[in-house]
């Protein structure tokens, strides 16, 4: 079929811009590390029969090297980066979450011309400069705004990481995805997320406040939902469009997303759609036009 890749990114963009929503206000009361772990979690169990359904199967004669691989990009991409971006989410809210979620794009094509052997041009680098001046500009809060300095400088950064480290776990296994089984490849990163995670609930010293946010939790249609849509339906269309297409086209139609989140958000959750945040929202995503087209 043609521009099947193009349709699953397009298609991701939508399910996880609601997904997000649905996150935010998850972890209104679920911890951000027991929110992660138990999405992955519910996907890893909703994937198994998934799998077989298509004729695929959990265990592929393929090197070791393959398997680890893939782990390794689920501890990076998924264990560690979607827990931060959890702690950006509950900082920043939705609608300037999407904002920080623009270096997604810049982050995957400075990776690919790294790893990948892609040349960066001067459009480009102007694209990522646009971005990065949306995402300062965004900064300064309003007098009547309820996050404060701090909570939009550190929700920044946390962002920027999570899309930093994405961007690195896709990279580093895109030479592996394009040759092997979607379901199975999917499958093994969440394996890694959730390694991950259980190993860092097993030193953390507060793990027990960790998982009483998620037992106790009033928000479990939002939970469960969100680990749905977001972990389960957006993941196997974001990684169909890795697969399907180029990582530069994919991942402009995945950032697209942004703008769905900044809609949902002033719509479903009633965050204020300042004049602010708007020109933020415009120049971020004119920026990612520029790293993607450029």
């Amino acid at each position: 079929m043609m521009y099947i890749g193009e349709i699953c990114a397009f298609a991701c963009a939508i399910a996880w811009a609601f997904a997000v929503i649905l996150f935010k206000k998850s972890g209104e009361k679920v911890h951000p590390v027991a929110l992660n772990l138990f999405k992955n979690t519910f996907a890893f169990i909703l994937i198994i029969p998934t799998l077989y359904i298509f004729g695929e199967t959990l265990y592929l004669p393929v090197p070791a090297e393959d398997y680890l691989l893939l782990i390794i990009s689920g501890a990076i991409g998924i264990g560690i980066a979607d827990t931060l971006l959890f702690f950006a989410l509950n900082r920043l809210g939705a609608g300037l979450n999407a904002i920080v979620a623009c270096s997604y794009s810049p982050s995957m094509v400075i990776l690919s011309m790294i790893f990948l052997d892609e040349r960066l041009k001067l459009l480009q680098l102007f694209g990522i400069a646009l971005i990065l001046s949306a995402i300062l500009f965004a900064t300064k809060p309003k007098k009547d705004s309820k996050i404060t300095k701090r909570d939009i400088i550190v929700g920044f950064i946390l962002g920027i990481a999570a899309n930093i480290l994405m961007a690195v776990g896709i990279v580093m296994i895109k030479p592996l995805l394009n040759r092997s089984p979607l379901l199975w490849a999917t499958e093994f990163r969440i394996i890694g997320g959730i390694l991950f995670l259980v190993l860092f609930m097993a030193f953390y010293p507060a793990r027990g406040k960790i998982i009483k946010s998620l037992i106790k939790t009033h928000s479990w249609g939002y939970t469960i939902s969100s680990s749905f849509i977001g972990a389960y339906v957006a993941m196997l269309l974001w990684f169909a469009g890795m697969k399907y297409t180029k990582l530069s086209i994919a991942s402009a139609l995945n950032q697209t997303s942004n703008i769905f989140v900044f809609i949902f958000a002033a719509l479903l959750l009633h965050e204020k759609l300042t004049l602010r945040r708007v020109i933020a929202m415009i120049a971020a995503i004119g920026g990612v036009l520029f790293v993607v087209l450029g």
